[in-house]
């Protein structure tokens, strides 16, 4: 047996084989081309609609990826059955069937986060621009896809953040309302009159003009510290981080001076040393030798 000739004749089979297939692939690649192109215009006509629209950015993104994929879907099994003659949807699916399982355990973590972006653009809270606070990552969503999104920290960097992690993970929103309550400590000296520092507190938070007055200002004496009698002190003010920090550097401000003014102390911690006198041992000794 002639190996040479056999592999001779295997070789010219495959292309002749790949030769008549040539029109075959050229119809399958224009048809793939057409279908990146019918999937951008598609996509932008679902823009024009859906933005007429008040749906949520999230969802906008969810429905120009769930029409790209349709279309991208279709335009694939077309072309892989102009190549492919013989296929057919059902063969498709029986073929993705076997293969399901597999890929499945392969990609898990990828199947994992496609899931959860989708049920996370569904979901009505945290659009957006909203400030999140998650597993230790605090920031502005910028951007949800199917797979992460990005939260820009306060202090400018990006984080790209699985979605199965967002999903599975109690998520705090901050901004979820205009306003939300804040809070600090204030301690005042022992020898103060507790009601009258409470009346000088409220007044002096109730003169910030970030301070929503209508939502109630809180003033309790909160417990007995080492130097202090403390106060919790608690007000409603921007929900943003920023109108936070502001508030609570103007509320800090207003009843520092608002105490100075009433002559009331916000003491530091002290320290007692207490001395007492120590006796030599051999003096201990002596005294009991002269005990008659």
């Amino acid at each position: 047996m002639n190996y040479i000739d056999t592999l001779r004749d295997q070789l010219n089979e495959m292309g002749e084989g790949f030769i008549e297939s040539l029109p075959s692939l050229a119809i399958a690649l224009f048809i793939v081309l057409l279908t990146w192109i019918v999937a951008r215009f598609a996509v932008r006509i679902s823009d024009m609609i859906v933005g007429r629209t008040d749906i949520r950015s999230s969802l906008k993104n969810l429905v120009d990826t769930i029409v790209r994929l349709a279309i991208w879907v279709v335009g694939l099994f077309i072309a892989a059955v102009v190549v492919m003659p013989d296929l057919t949807p059902a063969s498709l699916l029986a073929g993705l069937g076997i293969g399901a399982v597999a890929i499945g355990f392969a990609f898990q973590d990828i199947f994992e986060n496609f899931f959860a972006g989708i049920l996370i653009m569904l979901r009505e809270k945290m659009q957006i621009g909203d400030v999140i606070e998650c597993e230790g990552i605090t920031g502005k969503v910028e951007h949800i896809t199917l797979r992460e999104t990005h939260v820009r920290k306060l202090s400018g960097e990006l984080t790209v953040v699985p979605n199965s992690i967002l999903f599975k993970n109690p998520v705090e929103i901050l901004t979820d309302v205009e306003q939300r309550r804040h809070e600090v400590v204030v301690g005042v000296s022992y020898d103060t009159n507790l009601d009258h520092a409470a009346t000088v507190i409220h007044r002096a938070v109730e003169s910030v003009g970030d301070v929503l007055a209508s939502k109630g200002i809180d003033v309790f004496a909160k417990e007995f510290n080492s130097s202090s009698v403390d106060f919790l002190v608690r007000w409603w003010a921007g929900a943003s981080p920023r109108d936070g920090w502001e508030s609570k550097d103007k509320v800090v401000r207003a009843i520092k001076a608002a105490l100075d003014d009433a002559g009331i102390e916000i003491p530091f911690p002290y320290v007692t040393h207490t001395f007492k006198e120590t006796v030599p041992v051999s003096r201990l000794g002596d005294s009991s030798k002269r005990t008659p």
